[in-house]
């Protein structure tokens, strides 16, 4: 049975589900071609991107192009907006996480089709590195068959967050 982390579950949460809580910071994302075994960057060499799984069973992902435009008014005209939706990639939505994989539970996305999908993440981690392989699929730019390789670091908590203040307040 899948384990679906929530927060009355953390005590008995598995060792992979544990590993997965906090922020991750993504350092690389390619895909490759199924059809010719060709691997490109998705957004581009050095993507933005955040990803993050709550104690409550709720995950959150955000990722941008490292060269973004950057409109020329509060108010992006036709042909921005365009290029700023071609330059991110997010959803939110609940996780289940499974011997060797999580499923994202997607109930909210950058692009309506995905709502109410679920994404497989085969995973590695050892806490301090994550790495995805994503089940083959339809590449979300370009619709073909692909398999998609992301790699994270886990962020470090800031200094003074209020995880940090709890924390020294019952030591």
């Amino acid at each position: 049975m899948p384990e679906t982390v929530t927060t009355s579950e953390v005590g008995v949460m598995s060792q992979l589900g544990s590993l997965l809580l906090g922020s991750w910071r993504m350092i690389s994302w390619t895909y490759e071609v199924l059809e010719t075994g060709e691997v490109k960057d998705a957004l581009g060499k050095n993507p933005r991107g955040i990803i993050s799984y709550g104690s409550d069973g709720r995950m959150t992902v955000f990722v941008f192009h490292p060269e973004r435009i950057t409109p020329r008014d509060l108010v992006p005209t036709a042909e921005e907006k365009i290029d700023l939706y071609d330059t991110m990639f997010a959803y939110t939505g609940t996780y289940t996480v499974e011997d060797d994989r999580v499923i994202h539970h997607i109930d909210m996305s950058w692009n309506k089709a995905w709502e109410g999908t679920e994404q497989i993440r085969f995973i590695e981690t050892d806490g301090r590195e994550l790495a995805y392989r994503s089940a083959p699929a339809k590449n979300p730019f370009d619709g073909r068959d692909c398999v998609h390789i992301v790699r994270f670091e886990k962020t470090p908590l800031p200094q003074n967050s209020p995880r940090d203040a709890s924390a020294s307040a019952t030591a």
